[in-house]
């Protein structure tokens, strides 16, 4: 069994990363090769997800993210979190920039190395159903 505690890198990632909106940071928690499946699109390496993260967060205003639950596997090699976010749109998921409010719900699933690094992270969200609603405005 691998002595790291899974979920309390994750937790500090979703901390330090997202809600500190501080895409440089995730230098600190991700391998070199980290791979981010992010609707079943891959995007592969450390300074490509940096540059992803920051992408994402200059689409939307006010960003605010909240980890609802995070559980590890009991060999603490992949770990599943739930979150959310709030923002006001700038051209999120591909919408026209109209600083409408809106949520997104998701789930994160994280495969830890046993030094503690992440490795990969596949992540599933309502990006749909938010698009949806910012293109019906």
């Amino acid at each position: 069994m691998v002595d790291h505690k899974a979920v309390e890198i994750v937790e500090r990632f979703w901390r330090e990363v997202w809600q500190a909106k501080d895409p440089q940071a995730a230098a600190r928690f991700v391998a070199e090769d980290f791979v981010i499946t992010s609707g079943g699109v891959d995007i592969v390496g450390l300074e490509a997800f940096i540059e992803w993260i920051g992408v994402f967060l200059s689409k939307i205003e006010d960003f605010n993210f909240d980890s609802i639950e995070t559980f590890q596997n009991q060999e603490g090699t992949r770990v599943a979190s739930r979150w959310k976010l709030t923002g006001k749109n700038l051209g999120f998921v591909g919408a026209r920039s109209c600083r409408t409010p809106f949520e997104m719900l998701g789930t994160a699933v994280w495969e830890v190395r046993p030094d503690g690094l992440l490795a990969h992270n596949w992540v599933e969200r309502n990006a749909l159903e938010v698009h949806r609603d910012l293109m019906a405005l």
